[in-house]
């Protein structure tokens, strides 16, 4: 294809660590050395000024939008209600006015003029970069700000945009969505069955769940690392993250690289570090992300309890190299995944395994829960990891020592794993699927 194209991409924020943002900047990257021009509208950004569109409000975290979330996610009423319960008109229609199956009209009212102002933005959007085509990634897949995706879909209604729909995790996998009072919207934009939409998803069982449930073919494309080029050996910066991280010369370094939510299991990581009989530190690189910090919590507890060591470094480790207020270094995770050790990745769900790929392309050796899109993508590639099936049994512990005490065999899983990855999950195969989307969003010869 050598038609330079000018591509819109839509979320609520393109910021940090996030497995979104993440990937959104690797479709990026492939786009620009295609010779694509990428454009971006969100609500948090990072991205260049000039190349960027912020609306605030599109942030699935800006109050207004965690106002409507906590009423129609969760039943609980706040200030955005109080004055609808002074009309009496509400209380003579609905017997279980709390009920998390109603939603008051002035919620309503709210989203469908939070829905006409995105709509209005995202019109000015396209129209400022001159864009051809957009990417939207998540915003219509995972409802975290309805208005958006109700004014997105809208919007291409409207227009017919040539649209890529990239979703990384649908309302249906997770259980805080499941009872709400908005299932109509659900219904209309997470996610639309357009004509001028391409769905993409990220694994095998979303692509049937989405056929199955709202009758759309989507593309698989997995979660993919520049496996073409290699990493850099470490630098002078780097070579002290280990003593800054408060690890011994005589200590293992056993790495979490996720943020701290319930679902990455993380309590199996602390009781493997215990039971490993060897001196060593688990150290946890994110902090708690957008789903609270009752599970933090919980894991400050169980640390305690089993008396293991554990490092929550989300102050020393960012997406990229930084010097604090106070002088310290801030570390990227590319620093910090070299001289790991051992990684573990005991997830219980996952949209794909963004981790995975990080430890593999680093050559570093896993420890990995069997979550059901690693056994249905990941691991028939043949993957040489430590699998267990959710729990710690002394087999794993007797594999995990093994591996940490034979680096020939550790090397050897890694170039082994680089090389399966380099095949399966590289930029080279996103590319290859990049061409065959906007080939067909352009009625174009691949």
């Amino acid at each position: 294809m050598s038609n330079s194209r000018r591509i819109g991409f839509i979320s609520t924020r393109f910021s940090g660590t996030d497995g979104v943002s993440l990937e959104t900047e690797k479709w990026a990257e492939v786009l620009r050395r295609m010779g694509h021009h990428c454009y971006y509208f969100c609500g948090e950004c990072d991205r260049p000024f000039d190349i960027s569109y912020l609306v605030p409000e599109a942030f699935y975290r800006h109050p207004t939008i965690e106002k409507i979330n906590q009423e129609v996610f969760t039943a609980s009423w706040g200030s955005l209600h109080e004055d609808c319960l002074e009309h009496p008109e509400y209380q003579e229609l609905h017997q279980d006015f709390f009920s998390v199956y109603i939603r008051s009209g002035c919620t309503t009212q709210k989203i469908q003029e939070l829905k006409d102002y995105f709509k209005g933005h995202l019109y000015r959007f396209v129209q400022q970069f001159h864009l051809e085509t957009l990417i939207v990634e998540n915003a219509l897949a995972i409802p975290v700000n309805i208005p958006l995706g109700l004014a997105i879909t809208e919007m291409i209604a409207e227009t017919g945009y040539p649209t890529i729909a990239h979703h990384h995790d649908f309302h249906w996998e997770r259980q805080r969505f499941m009872n709400n009072s908005v299932h109509d919207y659900l219904a209309a934009a997470f996610p639309a069955n357009m004509p001028a939409i391409r769905h993409v998803v990220i694994n095998s069982v979303q692509a049937q769940q989405l056929a199955s449930r709202i009758g759309a073919a989507a593309m698989v494309i997995p979660n993919v690392m520049d496996f073409e080029n290699p990493p850099a050996p470490l630098d002078s910066y780097a070579k002290s993250a280990r003593s800054d991280l408060g690890i011994a010369d005589n200590e293992y370094l056993i790495l979490q690289p996720t943020r701290i939510i319930q679902r990455k299991g993380i309590e199996h990581a602390i009781e493997l570090t215990r039971r490993l009989g060897l001196p060593a530190k688990l150290v946890i690189s994110h902090a708690a992300g957008d789903e609270g910090t009752d599970y933090e919590k919980r894991i400050h507890e169980f640390a305690n309890l089993l008396g293991v060591a554990v490092n929550f470094e989300a102050s020393l480790i960012s997406d990229r190299r930084s010097i604090a207020a106070d002088g310290k270094k801030i570390y990227a995770l590319a620093d910090i995944y070299p001289q790991a050790d051992l990684v573990t990745y005991p997830s219980m769900i996952e949209g794909f395994g963004n981790a995975f790929l990080e430890a593999v392309y680093y050559k570093r050796p896993l420890v990995v829960n069997n979550y059901s899109i690693y056994e249905a993508d990941i691991k028939p590639k043949g993957f040489k990891v430590v699998e267990f099936d959710g729990f710690i049994s002394q087999k794993i512990i007797d594999l995990a020592i093994h591996l940490l005490t034979h680096p020939d065999l550790v090397e050897e899983y890694g170039e082994h794993n680089y090389e399966l990855a380099k095949r399966y999950f590289s930029f080279d195969m996103l590319e290859r699927r990049i061409r065959v989307l906007l080939a067909d969003c352009f009625g174009e010869r691949v």
